[in-house]
C-alpha cells in the first residue's frame, strides 16, 4: 500500500478507530514508515477515455441498486439480461477499469439512465459508458466510499450513495454535480455501508459501524452506537424520520478491569440495502449483533418498519444473546461482552420473493449458516430454515443471495484459518493465513420449502497464495445461470437447474484498463455482479481478511457479429 492509502485507511478507513488518538503527524509518521515512503501519482484520465457522447440515451435495460429492484432479489430478466444460457460460455473480458490507490474492490456496479456507476474505496464515484468504459465525469466524496448507487427514475436523474463517514450524498446522474450531502449519524465510528434504496422522491438509507472493532481497546468505553433507518427526501436531503433498530438509548453499565466505563444497549447495525414492500407500505431490514450488554431482541433480526412513519411494525430475531466485538477473539478479554458472540449477525438484506401460488415470503440467508424464509403477512413468522453451512464470524451467508420464480440461491463463506508453520518471518508468534481446503460452495433452495435442490461444491485451490474457496460475495441470477465470485479469484457461473459450472473466469491477473490505470484482479467479496445489456460487471481485489488484494472493474461480453 503506498503512503496515501495508509493515510486514507487511518484518517477514514477501516483503521480510523485504532488511529483515534494519533495527532494528524503522527498519522503521516506512521503512513510514511510502513509505505516507506512509497508515493503513488493518481493516472490521469487518458483523452481517448473521453466519453463523446456527452448525452447518451436514458432508455434501455438495467440494473439499478443492490439488488436490481425494490425487492432485492438480484434477479435479471432474460430480456433486460441480454444474454442466455447458451451464450455464458462465450463471454470474453472486453474492458477493465482501475479503481485507483485501493487494495479493495468493494461495492454494486450499476447501471441506469444509460450509464455505468462505478464507486471506490477512493472516494470516487464514475459514470462510465457501459459498453465502451469511457468516462463521463467522476464524483470525490469526503471519505471512502464502500457501497454502490441507486439511481432516482424521475425527471433529471440523481445517484444517491453513502460514505464511510456516515455523509449521504445526491449528485447529478448526467454531470456528476453535487447536489445536498447530510451527515446521517453523530457517532464517530458511524458508516453507510449499504447502498440506499428509492422510492417515489424518498431515499432509505442504513446505518452500520466500525465499533464493533473499536471494542477491541481494552480502554475503550464500549458502546454507544445504534444501528438506524434513515428517509431522506430525495430532491433534498431533508430528514423525514431516522428509525434506530433499538428504541432505548445506551446508559453506563459495568467498568473493565482497566477500568473504563462500559454502556448499553448497543449495535444492531444495517449493514444491507433496505427492502421495499409496496404492496404493504412497509420496509424491510436485517441488523447485526450487540456490542455490549445488554442483548435486545432486536439484533440478528429483520425488522419490518412502516414506510410512511419509520414505525417497527415487527421483528423476527434469529440469534438471541448474541453481542460480540473483536475484543472477543482475544485470549485475555476485556471489552467483550458476556455472551461472547457469536457474532451470527446480517450483513444481505431480506429478499421480497413471491411463490408460484402467489403468495410473497421474504428469505435471508445469515453468517449462522441457516437460510431463513419468513411470512411479511404473519408479524414475520418462519416458515422454514435450511442449514448450509457450519457458520463462523467469517462464516455462513454474507453479503446477498438470489431468487427466480422456483429458487432461492445462496454462497457459502464458512472462511477459515490455519497457523503458519514454520513462519520464519515472525519467529514464536501465532500468524495465520486463510485455509485453502476449508469453506465455499453454491445451493439452491426451494421457495416453498427451503428443500435443497442442488448445491456446486467449492473448487481446489491447488498451489494459489493467499487462497480461500470461500464464496462470500453476492449472488446474481438470470434465467438459467447463477453467477457468483471466490474468495479464490475465479468468477463462476452455474447451471441454475443442476449446479454445474458453465463458465470460469480466473480474474487475479494483471490488466491493461481503458482508464490508464494499474490495476490487478484478486479475490471477489461484498457486492455481486450485474448483468444487463448483454454484459457482465464484477469488481476484482479483496485484501481483507488476508485475501489477494485487487483494484479492478471488470466487464465481460458475448463477442458481437
Amino acid at each position: 500500500m503506498s503512503n496515501e492509502a495508509i493515510l486514507r485507511a487511518l484518517d477514514s478507513g477501516l483503521m480510523r478507530e485504532q488511529a483515534k488518538d494519533l495527532s494528524a503527524q503522527d498519522r503521516q509518521a506512521v503512513a510514511a514508515f510502513l509505505s516507506s515512503g512509497k508515493k503513488t501519482e493518481a493516472a490521469a484520465v487518458p483523452t481517448s477515455n473521453q466519453c463523446s457522447n456527452a448525452n447518451p440515451s436514458t432508455s434501455g435495460p438495467g440494473w439499478n441498486g443492490f439488488g436490481n429492484g425494490l425487492t432485492n432479489s438480484r434477479f435479471q430478466s432474460a430480456d433486460a439480461a441480454g444474454l442466455s444460457l447458451a451464450d455464458v460460455p462465450k463471454l470474453q473480458l472486453r474492458w477493465a477499469f482501475g479503481l485507483g490507490d485501493v487494495v479493495n474492490a468493494r461495492g454494486q456496479p450499476v447501471v441506469a439512465a444509460g450509464r455505468l456507476f462505478v464507486t471506490s474505496g477512493v472516494g470516487k464515484v464514475y459514470a462510465l459508458d457501459p459498453k465502451s468504459g469511457c468516462q463521463y465525469w467522476e464524483f470525490t466524496s469526503e471519505a471512502p466510499i464502500r457501497s454502490g448507487v441507486v439511481v432516482s427514475d424521475a425527471g433529471n436523474p440523481a445517484v444517491f450513495f453513502g460514505d464511510a463517514r456516515a455523509n449521504a450524498y445526491a449528485i447529478e446522474a448526467g454531470t456528476g454535480k453535487l447536489l445536498w450531502k447530510v451527515h446521517v449519524d453523530a457517532h464517530p465510528a458511524a458508516v453507510i455501508t449499504d447502498t440506499p434504496s428509492y422510492y417515489q422522491g424518498t431515499v432509505y438509507v442504513g446505518v452500520s459501524s466500525f465499533e464493533e472493532l473499536a471494542g477491541a481497546d481494552p480502554k475503550y468505553e464500549c458502546c454507544k452506537f445504534r444501528g438506524s433507518v434513515v428517509a431522506l427526501e430525495a430532491a433534498t436531503g431533508k430528514v423525514n424520520w431516522q428509525t434506530y433498530t433499538i428504541g432505548e438509548p445506551p446508559k453506563a453499565t459495568s467498568k473493565t478491569k482497566a477500568g473504563a466505563q462500559r454502556w448499553g444497549p448497543s449495535g444492531a447495525a444495517v449493514w444491507s440495502t433496505p427492502t421495499i414492500d409496496t404492496k404493504r407500505n412497509a420496509i424491510y431490514v436485517a441488523t447485526g449483533d450487540n456490542y455490549s450488554d445488554p442483548p435486545t431482541k432486536t439484533s440478528d433480526a429483520v425488522l419490518a418498519l412502516d414506510r410512511a412513519t419509520g414505525q417497527i411494525l415487527w421483528s423476527q430475531q434469529m440469534t438471541a444473546g448474541d453481542a460480540f466485538t473483536v475484543d472477543c477473539a482475544r485470549s485475555e478479554t476485556t471489552n467483550c461482552p458476556d455472551s461472547k458472540g457469536p457474532d451470527f449477525d446480517f450483513g444481505q438484506p431480506p429478499i421480497l420473493a413471491s411463490l408460484q401460488n402467489g403468495k410473497q415470503v421474504l428469505v435471508i440467508g445469515q453468517k449462522s449458516g441457516v437460510a431463513h424464509a419468513l411470512d411479511p403477512d404473519a408479524q414475520g413468522k418462519i416458515l422454514w430454515q435450511t442449514r448450509v453451512g457450519k457458520g463462523s464470524v467469517l462464516g455462513g451467508m454474507e453479503w446477498g443471495s438470489a431468487v427466480d420464480q422456483q429458487n432461492m440461491y445462496v454462497a457459502l463463506s464458512d472462511m477459515a484459518f490455519r497457523a503458519k508453520t514454520p513462519d520464519p518471518d515472525h519467529p514464536g508468534m501465532r500468524v495465520f493465513e486463510l485455509d485453502p481446503e476449508r469453506g465455499g460452495g453454491i445451493f439452491a433452495l426451494d421457495l416453498a420449502t427451503g428443500k435443497k435442490v442442488w448445491s456446486a461444491l467449492p473448487a481446489s485451490c491447488g498451489n494459489r497464495k493467499q487462497c480461500s474457496p470461500a464464496q462470500m460475495g453476492a449472488v446474481s441470477a438470470i434465467p438459467g445461470v447463477v453467477f457468483a465470485g471466490s474468495v479464490d479469484g475465479r468468477f463462476r457461473a452455474y447451471s441454475a437447474k443442476t449446479g454445474e459450472v458453465v463458465w470460469d473466469s480466473d480474474t487475479a491477473r494483471d490488466y491493461d484498463t481503458v482508464n490508464g490505470q494499474k490495476a490487478r484482479g484478486g479475490a471477489i467479496d461484498a457486492g455481486g455482479p450485474a448483468i444487463v445489456g448483454g454484459m457482465v460487471y464484477v469488481y476484482s481485489g479483496y485484501a481483507q481478511w488476508g485475501g489477494m488484494p485487487g483494484n479492478v472493474l471488470l466487464a465481460f461480453g458475448v463477442e458481437e457479429k
